[in-house]
């Protein structure tokens, strides 16, 4: 059996791995079909890690996965042979106090696959199989997408961003940051009833995909600022902003965009900045940061399964896992890509 492990930066195989034995009561055997590759592999990819987490050993990447039950374990209901699932990579302690508050995103005791927060680390899920709990995995149609299916984690961050927003209805939404948890999240705001979704990039290819996935209108910061000067007339015209790029410049334009009383969310994690706070007092602005997700894993899957949500625009290429390099190369291209992910079929 193979997986994708990365070993430094820049140095991904495809190292051959134990087949999973037989599964313990309670847990399954999956046969992953697709994952996709995320932000934080491509950081692992590239840099060893992000800020002061880096990798100390070599660890199996990936946690946007869906696969194919091919065993179960005594004492699972529920789910059987040949079933598809998609695979839910957060597994919190549900004894911590966050965890105990119905917070279980905050977990002090967090585990989450293909993750060197720990050590050992918790190795990833890009592999062909793998023994997993079964409240890990959320059952799927039958005829389900498994491109799509595999898309469950990172549109569950962008349902969960748009909780933290309240009601969306007949609102004005700025999605910053056109990346694939910002096209998500334009379709998540979309579903939840906002009125008109303005998405803004640096790149154009990425406009064309946030365009695809419901945008009204797009404006391409890069090109056209005077468009989003417009944007802050009036003291502002958005009543709600994502801000999904993680660049501290983008975070201190939305508090020009935002409408008094409005709110920002900050979804995407980037370096620290300077931030308007004349602007911040004198708005009367709420920010509202946003991490990762609980519930809302299996309501993406549900979503996506339910053909209620459709994330095909995101996806960009999907490649055999035996070319990982490749895949990976053309995932830091965003003139090229949007989402990509690896086939283990």
């Amino acid at each position: 059996m193979y997986s994708v492990v990365i070993h430094s930066p820049h140095d991904l195989r495809v190292d051959q791995i134990d087949q999973p034995g037989t599964p313990e009561p309670g847990t399954i055997t999956v046969q992953i079909d697709k994952g996709g590759i995320c932000g934080s592999d491509l950081h692992y990819y590239h840099n060893g890690g992000f800020g002061t987490v880096k990798i100390r050993e070599p660890m199996v990447l990936g946690h946007e996965v869906a696969g194919t039950i091919i065993a179960v374990g005594q004492n699972v209901t529920g789910l059987a042979v040949n079933d598809k699932v998609a695979v839910n990579p957060s597994m919190p302690c549900n004894q911590c106090q966050y965890c105990r508050a119905n917070m279980r995103n905050q977990c002090t005791d967090m585990r989450f696959f293909g993750s060197a927060m720990r050590f050992p680390h918790q190795q990833g899920l890009f592999r062909q199989q793998i023994n997993l709990p079964a409240e890990q995995l959320v059952k799927l149609s039958p005829d389900i997408n498994m491109e799509h299916a595999a898309c469950s984690e990172p549109l569950a961050v962008c349902l969960h961003a748009v909780r933290q927003a309240g009601a969306l209805s007949g609102k004005k939404v700025l999605v910053s940051g056109c990346g694939p948890i910002g096209c998500l999240t334009i379709l998540a705001a979309a579903h939840s009833g906002a009125h008109w979704i303005t998405g803004t990039d640096l790149s154009k290819a990425a406009l064309d995909v946030a365009s695809q996935a419901g945008a009204n209108s797009c404006i391409d910061v890069a090109r056209n600022a005077d468009a989003f000067k417009t944007l802050g007339m009036n003291k502002g015209t958005q009543d709600v902003v994502f801000e999904c790029s993680g660049s501290p410049q983008a975070l201190a334009s939305a508090f020009d965009a935002v409408k008094p009383g409005g709110t920002i969310i900050t979804v995407g994690l980037g370096g620290n900045g300077e931030l308007p706070l004349s602007l911040a007092v004198t708005k009367e602005v709420r920010m509202i940061g946003s991490f990762r997700f609980d519930a809302e894993f299996a309501q993406a899957a549900e979503l996506i399964d339910r053909k209620v949500i459709d994330v095909s625009p995101i996806i960009s290429s999907v490649l055999p896992f035996r070319d990982a390099k490749t895949a990976f190369d053309l995932a830091s291209d965003r003139s090229q890509s949007m989402k990509v992910q690896l086939d283990f079929g």
